[in-house]
């Protein structure tokens, strides 16, 4: 276990009508208050953006990549003669990275089948129908046997080298290894990749660096029995949290559900709780309700290379748009704000009209500006319901976003 001077968890306000809960996660490197969603920095950095602009922000926290830093130039162990992640990223708040096993899901059968973890890929991903067929992880009963997407070179990747990798990353939550399955699984092949990441998982326990904080991570797809199997297993280690992670259904109801069924065992557990993936507005309100504290989502910073920007319902956000709007001709038109709550650099600088025209002048300028506003727009929004969940309110602000 981690000296408690490392890392500790304090519950300091609970919804009486859910198991939405307040909380600090303290970590050797700061705290975190929770709820909160954890911005990807993919590579070690935040596309569009400068370490200088992650204190504009409200970052708390970043999450990096274990398959990318080890791949990537320079690679995990100059990281680590650098100092490690914190000064690379040159980022002095906590830093988590995955495991590695994600590229299981999505750089083999989920490149394969087209799907995720929730169901399928957008048609409109950016791959040819012949990339997709190809795989770059093969599965083995010790670990995943990975091909570089950078330079096709192969490497192997157990339990014991990626906490070797996360340890060389220096990061201060680190998850355990495990395989990430994808929405399409049989029963038996969930079965097969539960099992598999289960015993991953001890041995992640066994070969991870002490002075990091491990999560465990539950599995078993979209299986009811599987999902509860799982949780007791994960529940009964020493991990210093728990995190919810593989294929977790088709639609949102079923990820809800399965999540319901986790929490049956896992209500009382006074372990940080973090949700692998998962980002969108209306999940988060609703996996708050359903206990989880964390949340990782490359949504935020993807959305704004592809000119979508974030809106509240005072300006027109919605479940039925997602709280977002295209960046177009057709919506910025006029000379109203961007939306009309939010307080970021980038909504004190331009107005809508003025936001599309820097689009169609400067596209990288326009990239930069956008994921500005969405990951202020997302603190923002996790700073009002940890707010709204000290104070009793949790409850009404939820039916404002949702209109339940």
């Amino acid at each position: 276990m981690v000296d408690k001077k490392n890392f500790s968890f304090k519950i300091l306000s609970q919804d009486k009508k859910s198991l939405a809960r307040a909380g600090i996660i303290h970590t050797r490197s700061g705290k975190i208050e929770t709820p909160y969603l954890v911005p990807v920095a993919t590579r070690g950095f935040i596309i569009s953006l400068t370490p200088k602009d992650y204190k504009k922000l409200k970052i708390q926290a970043l999450l990096a990549n274990t398959y990318h830093l080890h791949f990537m130039p320079p690679g995990d162990e100059e990281i680590k003669k650098a100092g490690g992640l914190h000064k690379t990223m040159q980022f002095s708040k906590p830093i988590f990275t995955d495991s590695g096993g994600f590229q299981a899901l999505s750089l083999g059968i989920g490149r394969q089948r087209n799907m995720r973890k929730l169901g399928f890929f957008p048609k409109d991903r950016e791959i040819s129908q012949e990339e997709n067929n190809e795989s770059f992880a093969e599965m083995t009963p010790e670990g995943i046997m990975f091909t570089s997407t950078y330079n096709k070179e192969k490497r192997f990747i157990s339990p014991k080298k990626s906490m070797e990798i996360q340890s060389n990353l220096n990061s201060d939550i680190i998850m355990a290894f495990d395989q990430c399955n994808c929405a399409g699984d049989t029963k038996k092949e969930t079965l097969e990749a539960m099992n598999r990441s289960h015993l991953w998982e001890i041995e992640s326990l066994t070969h991870h660096n002490k002075s990091q904080a491990l999560y465990g991570i539950i599995h078993g797809g979209a299986f009811p029995d599987l999902r509860k199997k799982s949780t007791r297993f994960i529940k009964s280690k020493d991990f210093e949290g728990i995190a919810v992670g593989g294929s977790l259904g088709k639609t949102k109801s079923d990820m809800y559900s399965l999540l319901s069924i986790i929490m049956q065992d896992l209500h009382e557990d006074k372990r940080p709780r973090h949700m692998l993936g998962i980002g969108w507005v209306d999940d988060i309100f609703e996996c708050v309700s359903l206990g989880m504290d964390t949340f990782d989502c490359v949504e935020m910073t993807r959305i704004a290379r592809h000119r979508s920007v974030y809106i509240s319902p005072e300006s027109g956000g919605s479940k039925i748009n997602h709280f977002k709007t295209r960046v177009n001709q057709t919506n910025f038109s006029t000379s109203k704000k961007i939306d009309k709550l939010c307080k970021c650099p980038t909504c004190k600088k331009f107005n809508r009209k003025q936001f599309y025209e820097l689009y169609l002048k400067d596209r990288r300028l326009f990239n930069h500006y956008a994921t500005m506003h969405n990951i202020f727009f997302m603190a923002t929004l996790m700073e009002c319901i940890r707010k709204s969940i000290k104070q009793g309110k949790f409850q009404q602000l939820k039916k404002k976003w949702l209109k339940d």
